[in-house]
């Protein structure tokens, strides 16, 4: 699978990697076995980057890829995030102890001295001016217990606040689809910057897989049902904040323009896969087939003019007076 530099890491990473949430918790009843199996297929097909964070099942996740990466000679590149164990609206909480102590707890979930990644998992806003919380980053990194830091952020104008920090390395934030205000702005001031980004919830929550119709539901412990309405967490992060019925009538249109033979949640995983900025997509998958399907994405050729052109239509027409101004 082809491999691209992770901003100044060091590190490169697949162009397709593996989304963790859930393997921890919020999709419905992920078993042990189940989680093994997506785990090892994707680190078959290639996967080189595995996005984790600590709150993901209280360290379920984590603690699930230390166990499928033990046997592995190869090791892939880890990502966690930290700070979601704090109220979420709480800056106060985001205190060097605090800090630290998340961070030796994902070490220790994931079986490292060092971790590859850590990312401040859509802190509040008043983190990202709090010199402490940088300076903390920074040692952590003096004494290698992380190899290197970023943020994960919910809006452009956070990605854009986060960039004016030397020691930021990358970037998490919502692309696809469905969500392309980071494509104006943010994506070229990250290239500028040499931080990388991984472009998150890519299929908007399985809509862009093109499976569900208005009639589908889903479990009670799953976010595409709690957090419908932004009851739990942001509700940008279910369903990228398109609303479900609006969003199974646009995913059908691009169903339609990616064509017959051409798997709809492959199609729009490329889309991201080729905006210019953007160095993996994470999406999540929670049985070996999902696997398969987002890996097939990085052999399927570029979009083609017409096909980018009536994405774009379709997005201003459908969904940009939805989300365009909110994130």
């Amino acid at each position: 699978m082809e491999q691209r530099p992770l901003g100044r890491t060091g590190a490169d990473v697949s162009v397709v990697g593996l989304g963790t949430w859930q393997l921890g918790a919020d999709w419905g009843d992920v078993d042990d076995d189940s989680a093994e199996h997506v785990l090892d297929a994707a680190l078959d097909a290639g996967v080189t980057l595995l996005d984790t964070a600590d709150v993901y099942g209280d360290g379920r996740s984590e603690e699930r890829i230390r166990t499928a990466l033990a046997p592995r000679g190869d090791r892939p590149f880890v990502a966690t995030k930290a700070g979601r164990r704090a109220d979420p609206f709480d800056a106060a909480q985001y205190t060097p102890e605090n800090l630290r102590s998340w961070i030796d707890r994902s070490r220790r979930n994931l079986g490292v001295a060092t971790l590859d990644l850590v990312q401040l998992h859509c802190p509040p806003p008043a983190v990202y001016s709090d010199e402490r919380v940088y300076e903390v980053l920074d040692a952590l990194v003096e004494e290698q217990a992380i190899a290197a830091y970023g943020v994960s952020v919910e809006t452009v104008a956070e990605g854009m606040r986060a960039l004016q920090r030397p020691g930021v390395q990358s970037l998490q934030v919502i692309v696809n689809i469905f969500r392309r205000k980071p494509l104006e702005e943010l994506l070229p001031a990250a290239a500028r910057a040499g931080v990388g980004v991984l472009a998150r919830v890519p299929l908007a929550s399985g809509l862009l897989t093109g499976k569900y119709d208005e009639s589908t539901t889903f479990p009670a412990d799953d976010h595409r049902n709690f957090n419908r309405n932004g009851e739990a967490f942001d509700v940008g992060e279910t369903f990228a904040g398109v609303p479900f019925d609006i969003g199974v009538a646009a995913a059908r249109e691009v169903a339609e323009i990616a064509g017959s033979g051409v798997p709809t949640a492959a199609f729009a995983l490329r889309w991201v896969i080729d905006q210019p900025g953007v160095t993996a997509v994470i999406p999540g998958a929670r049985n070996v087939t999902q696997v398969r399907g987002n890996v097939a994405a990085a052999t399927l050729a570029p979009l083609s003019d017409s096909q980018l052109s009536d994405l774009e239509r379709l997005y201003d027409e459908r969904i940009r007076a939805l989300v365009h101004d909110r994130w």
